[in-house]
């Protein structure tokens, strides 16, 4: 059998993390075409399938696994190698939650940023980062999901607290009435923070629809401090309200919801000076805070 190219094992290996030949491709800088004939060429070199189409994406073979168990701990080291010689300057890719990474982890980095860090950062949901942690397209992620993806490590560093919360004047409306019985503005049409914190704290499913929807915590935020409806919010983001009064809580559990946060890196990733860095600051500076 003639050798195997490192390209070869290289396109294998993120099609293996990614679960995906789109997202393989996005990370590799190649057309879709082009990784499914490196699958193939691949395959076909070693005379046995490695992955099963789905309908969405792909799901490796006992014999993908074996391979990759054999050949992630050498290119991972490759990697490293020849990232440990990439300019100091190079920029570390931090993702994370649009809210959680404008109002907490920036002002974190500014003493880094000052003595020259060049950052970065892409805003989203959880599942879509974390993906792009493990096709390399990312250096860092913070994730209230524990991450469950080959080739990226993981660390809990912080816990996010929710509160019930809404502008005074509706309070004062609302008297001795059930907050449900209140128009309720929401981050998702699905209620997501809404529903976890009636079951933790109620004990049950919230009943009530959204009359708001907003997909952004702070327009949330701003919605609610309007007057506009009651919501949950994580305590980060409307503790300043609470201490001035343009919001008040609504309960006052003795065990509030909380999330735990983590700091997710990619394999390889922290053999650049300037991404482990920022990991090593991250985790001191957000397990020293208090709850958010």
């Amino acid at each position: 059998m003639s050798p195997i190219s490192l390209d070869l094992l290289r396109t294998f290996l993120a099609v293996h993390r990614t679960g995906s030949i789109t997202a393989a491709a996005q990370t590799l800088g190649l057309s879709q075409p082009a990784v499914t004939a490196q699958v193939k060429t691949l395959e076909s070199a070693l005379d046995r399938p490695l992955f099963d189409r789905l309908p969405r994406g792909v799901a490796p073979t006992p014999a993908a696994d074996e391979l990759a168990r054999r050949v992630a701990p050498a290119l991972d080291s490759l990697d490293e190698v020849v990232e440990s010689e990439l300019p100091s300057d190079e920029a570390v890719h931090l993702g994370g939650p649009a809210e959680f990474l404008c109002e907490v982890v920036m002002p974190m980095l500014a003493p880094l940023v000052r003595d020259g860090l060049r950052l970065r950062t892409t805003l989203g949901l959880a599942d879509g980062l974390l993906t792009g942690l493990a096709a390399g397209r990312l250096d860092l992620v913070l994730s209230t999901i524990r991450p469950r993806l080959r080739g990226v490590r993981a660390e809990p560093v912080y816990d996010e607290e929710f509160i019930l919360v809404a502008a005074p004047s509706l309070a004062a409306a609302l008297g001795t009435r059930e907050p449900a019985s209140a128009p309720f503005v929401a981050y998702a049409e699905d209620l997501p923070i809404v529903r976890r914190y009636w079951r933790t704290v109620f004990g049950r499913r919230p009943s009530m629809a959204a009359q708001v929807v907003i997909p952004d915590l702070r327009g949330v935020l701003s919605a609610v401090r309007a007057g506009m409806g009651v919501s949950v919010l994580p305590a980060y983001l409307c503790r300043r309200d609470l201490a001035d009064g343009t919001l008040v809580a609504l309960a006052e559990p003795e065990e509030p919801p909380i999330n735990t946060g983590y700091l997710a890196v990619r394999s390889g990733a922290q053999a650049r000076p300037a991404v482990a860095r920022v990991w090593a600051h991250l985790i001191q500076e957000l397990r020293a805070a208090p709850p958010f």
